[in-house]
Order: structure tokens, then sequence, then C-alpha cells
């Protein structure tokens, strides 16, 4: 029977591998961070706007987290919508985001499968 840390392990490197294939451009640590707040803020279907994102300060000043989510929109990985008050943009993952998650949960339950 395998060990948690080894199925952990194995994820690790199926997920690097992945990070490889040139489906959008790799993200930086603080990208990587904000990518996964989104994620979280979508799979629970709250709304989330930069001026939502700002009050973390974990994620960066006002001024670092704006240029992060530009970097981010030009790379592929999220998208601004309108809201009702024209002031406030919706972040979004993009469809592409979306298939990489996918495919991290692929990785993950072949980790776990030990195949």
């Amino acid at each position: 029977m395998k060990r948690p840390a080894d199925i952990y392990l194995r994820f690790l490197q199926l997920a690097e591998a992945l990070r490889g294939l040139p489906a959008l451009p790799v993200l930086d640590p603080l990208e990587e961070k904000i990518l996964e707040f989104v994620a979280r803020a979508t799979q629970k279907n709250d709304r989330l706007s930069v001026r939502d994102m700002m009050a973390h300060s974990e994620l960066g000043s006002p001024a670092t987290l704006h240029a992060r989510v530009t970097s981010m929109r030009e790379k592929g990985w999220l998208t601004l919508t309108d809201t009702e008050d024209a002031r406030r943009k919706q972040i979004e993952l993009t469809p592409a985001a979306l298939k990489h998650f996918d495919k991290l949960a692929e990785a993950f339950a072949k980790a776990a499968k030990g195949s």
C-alpha cells in the first residue's frame, strides 16, 4: 500500500509535467496564489471583484495585484466581466484555466490510483 506522501509526490510529478505542456504561459508564485484564490471563489459561486481581492493583503499591495491580474489576463488565465456597477469588474477564470484545473484533477486521480 502506498503512503499518502507517495501519492502526493506522484501528483506533484504529474502536475509538473502539465506545466511543460504549451497550454497557457507559466505563472509566477504570486500569480499561482491569485489563481487559486479566484478558483476557490469560483467553486463557492462567490462573485469576486478586483476590489474584493484588494482586501486580502496576502495577495500583495493594490498596485501589485493590479499588475498581476493584468499579466494573468494577457496570459489567458483570467478575464474581467462587467457588473451592475460599471466601476467594478468581476474576475473569472477563462475556459483554458478551467481546463488546467481539470487536468490537475486527472493527475491527482492518476496519482491516487498509482498508475
